[in-house]
């Protein structure tokens, strides 16, 4: 039996995943508006992942027989102005995320919930992986973006990223 503040946390985490969702898809049409297919497909694989890494908590809660409660996802409720903006919220964003697996984490192993810190394991190495992904894209837009043939190289180069689901078994 899961602790009670441990399944609220888990339960949480898979609205903010959508929100993540929604939050990446904003990002991808601001940047398909612009003319940047390939920024755009970057988030949009972003997009799909974190609807994935609800599915996962999804699925973890059912695995330990608990019933999903499923809120209202916010409106993504950021104003892009210039090409680095949605870069730069990325990255604060995954940040965020990784305090929220944190937080999850580290009620976990207040109360010896020794499988569900197995379960958030991937998550923290996951999380790592995602700052570092967003870091390298602001500093490439950084090294890039204000040299119009670096950033068209730039686009190509994000337009090849395609979709991997996670490899987590539970």
């Amino acid at each position: 039996m899961l602790d009670n503040k441990v399944v609220e946390l888990l339960n949480d985490q898979i609205n903010k995943e959508l929100y993540s969702a929604y939050l990446y898809l904003d990002m991808a049409n601001f940047y398909i508006d612009n003319d940047l297919e390939g920024f755009g497909n970057w988030y949009n694989i972003q997009a799909q992942e974190e609807r994935d890494h609800a599915m996962l908590f999804i699925k973890y809660l059912q695995n330990n027989g608990i019933k999903i409660t499923l809120e209202a996802i916010e409106k993504p409720d950021v104003t892009f102005k210039n090409l680095i903006d949605p870069l730069l919220a990325g990255a604060k964003h995954e940040r965020y995320v990784t305090d929220l697996i944190h937080t999850i984490y580290d009620a976990a192993y207040s109360v010896k919930d020794f499988r569900t810190m197995q379960f958030l394991d991937w998550f923290v190495k996951e999380q790592g992986e995602e700052e570092t992904n967003a870091d390298a894209m602001v500093k490439k837009f950084e090294l890039f973006g204000d040299d119009p043939k670096s950033l068209y190289l730039l686009n190509q180069e994000l337009s090849g990223r395609v979709y991997s689901a996670p490899s987590l078994t539970l």
